[in-house]
C-alpha cells in the first residue's frame, strides 16, 4: 500500500484554540462524546465538543498517554489538579 500525503485544512469557523479546565465524557455502544468545559466560578461554559467512534477514542487515549509520558520524561512529573469540590451543573441521568 502506497503512503499518500493527506492535506489538512482548518475550517474558517475555527479561529483558534479554546481553553478547557474540565471535561465530561459520555458514551454509548457506537460513540464517545467529549464535552470540554471552561469553568470560572461562579459560571462555566462548554468550549468544545468531540463526537468520535470507540476505536478512534482508544487511539486518542493511547496518543495522550504516550505524549504525557514523553512530557514527564522531559519536564518532570505533573501534579494532577484537584477535582471540583461541588457539582458543576451536570448530573448523571440513569
Amino acid at each position: 500500500m502506497e503512503n499518500k500525503k493527506v492535506e489538512i485544512k482548518i475550517a474558517d469557523n475555527i479561529p483558534g484554540g479554546q481553553y478547557a479546565n474540565a471535561m465530561q465524557i459520555r458514551h454509548n455502544q457506537d460513540e464517545f462524546l467529549l464535552n470540554f468545559l471552561n469553568i470560572t466560578p461562579p459560571n462555566g461554559r462548554v468550549s468544545g465538543k468531540i463526537i468520535t467512534s470507540p476505536g478512534h477514542f482508544k487511539r486518542f487515549v493511547n496518543a495522550m498517554k504516550e505524549n504525557l509520558k514523553k512530557f514527564e520524561e522531559t519536564f518532570g512529573e505533573i501534579k494532577e489538579s484537584n477535582s471540583p469540590e461541588s457539582n458543576i451543573g451536570f448530573e448523571d441521568r440513569k
